[in-house]
């Protein structure tokens, strides 16, 4: 029963999309459904789903606690990568490797507030939010993009699209 009801299914074919770092950026700004993966000691990955911004340097951004494993990776490693999917689980999705780095309060407080914007735009109260972000002890990663696959989407390859 599954091989006919995916026998029946319309074959798309994959594709890959070269782009340079704006072209990348372009890519990013609306997509904030993200896979963070950091280096552990042993040289295993740790996947962590999360929502991610991009700040006004192209820094890939994403808000945290530090005493997260996420944090305490990045902390020590200064490296991520990071999987960005489109809203359509099938649609189109970014690996995006860089240099990472930890910023805890009082330096991620301003940052946190480029984080919401990037993502939610204006807060109706932002004396609230960083009195929030205060409170909770939040942090921030941020991650330059120093290499990218091409923006992918998934499908079949060329020989078997058309049968």
């Amino acid at each position: 029963m599954i091989a006919a009801t995916f026998g029946a299914m319309a074959r798309t074919i994959a594709t890959t999309t070269t782009v340079d770092r704006e072209g990348l950026l372009e890519f990013l700004r609306p997509r904030h459904h993200v896979v963070l993966l950091t280096p552990r000691d042993d040289g295993s990955w740790q996947g962590s789903p999360v929502t991610s911004g991009v700040d006004a340097e192209g820094r890939i951004v994403i808000a945290t606690y530090p005493e997260r494993a996420k944090a305490a990776n990045v902390a020590r490693h200064g490296r991520a990568s990071v999987v960005v999917l489109s809203e359509d689980f099938n649609s189109a999705w970014v690996q995006v490797d860089g240099d990472a780095e930890l910023l805890t309060l009082p330096d991620a407080l301003e940052p946190l507030v480029e984080y919401f914007r990037s993502i939610s735009g204006e807060h109706s109260d932002w004396d609230d939010y960083r009195r929030a972000m205060t409170e909770q002890g939040k942090a921030l990663i941020r991650i330059t993009p120093t290499r990218w696959s091409p923006i992918a989407t998934g499908g079949f390859p060329p020989r078997l699209a058309g049968t």
